[in-house]
């Protein structure tokens, strides 16, 4: 942007000693520096151009065209789709924690534990009370004689419930007041806890029962 010719105060003449009417000094070798100087500065700011255009776009800041706002992409149908999926799974999910059922108990395939089993007295005199006449032996080991005095390990009675762990079938055969005989013998626990073996002709038992490992024999 042009600025026109500047007053620079009048250089001082080049011989001269004295000051002149411009203020300048004369004679000097900064005097020369000065006035080239001051001319540089001159053609410098003549040469300085205004951009086109600009006055205009500083008199009208509307012209300016708005920057364009990127639309926003749509929805499309299956993520709506998911979303409502998954509020549903939500909800299903709340509902079965709330009435959910109780801790479920995983049992291995085959015989339980233990089976119930009920002593069985053949005679029906000994089918009711319980006197020592009618008790019957439960022994201490299923292959040694059953009547041997050391081989008693307690008495129960006609009725009695008592939890079969296991069962083997290669015991001492053992022959009831009716003529039944059997080598099957079940290792039993009473309800007050005494533990022995059970002759197979004292029990009618009709429920599968586990067969004993080594160790329990």
């Amino acid at each position: 942007m042009g600025v026109g010719p500047r007053y620079d105060g009048g250089a001082g003449s080049a011989g001269g000693g004295g000051r002149d009417f411009g203020g300048g000094r004369g004679g000097g070798p900064g005097d020369d520096a000065e006035a080239l100087l001051r001319a540089r500065l001159r053609l410098a700011d003549e040469q300085i151009e205004t951009p086109p255009g600009l006055w205009g776009r500083v008199r009208d800041p509307g012209a300016t065209p708005a920057p364009a706002v990127a639309a926003l992409p749509r929805r499309r149908p299956y993520a709506v789709a998911l979303v409502v999926a998954a509020a549903v799974a939500a909800v299903v999910l709340s509902v079965w924690w709330l009435v959910r059922p109780g801790p479920v108990a995983l049992r291995p395939a085959g015989p339980p534990a233990t089976v119930k089993v009920t002593v069985y007295n053949s005679e029906r005199a000994c089918r009711t009370g319980r006197s020592l006449e009618c008790a019957l032996r439960l022994a201490r080991d299923p292959r040694a004689e059953y009547a041997a005095r050391g081989n008693s390990a307690g008495r129960v009675w006609h009725g009695d419930g008592l939890a079969a762990h296991c069962v083997v079938t290669d015991g001492r055969m053992v022959r009831d007041e009716a003529g039944v005989t059997s080598t099957r013998w079940y290792l039993v626990t009473t309800g007050q806890g005494v533990r022995g073996w059970l002759p197979g002709v004292r029990t009618r038992n009709t429920r599968e029962v586990r067969e004993c490992p080594g160790g329990e024999r």
